[in-house]
């Protein structure tokens, strides 16, 4: 079974930092975009940042300059770096991929289940 599992969520400051892990498992053939989404309460999902296999990446706009994508493709992990953060980063952050596994051979687009972001004094 493929999944995604995100990890380093929690409360933080503004003006503070975390830092989000997502690790894909399963019987994985291969991996190709990566991404972040986040969804604050009653709003809708949005695109945080994409990383494609080669390392190439985009970011909406709000999050540029302060948060950083990256990627470990041995460990088949995805990072977000976030800096500066506002009350306005506040949302669940959800984990994105395109992968393939050994028993479909085909690509599908997976969802990790989320990991809470609460920025607050």
């Amino acid at each position: 079974q493929v999944q995604l599992v995100e990890s380093g969520g929690g409360l933080v400051q503004p003006g503070g930092s975390l830092r989000l892990s997502c690790v894909a498992s399963g019987t994985i053939v291969a991996i190709n975009n990566m991404a972040w989404y986040r969804q604050a309460p009653g709003k809708r999902r949005e695109l945080v940042a994409r990383i494609g296999h080669d390392g190439r990446s985009n970011y909406a706009d709000s999050e540029k300059g302060r948060f950083t994508i990256s990627r470990d493709n041995a460990d088949k992990t995805v990072y977000l770096q976030m800096n500066s953060l506002k009350p306005e980063d506040t949302a669940i952050y959800y984990c994105n991929a395109d992968m393939m596994s050994t028993v479909t051979r085909t690509w599908y687009n997976y969802w990790g289940q989320g990991t809470q972001v609460t920025v607050s004094s």
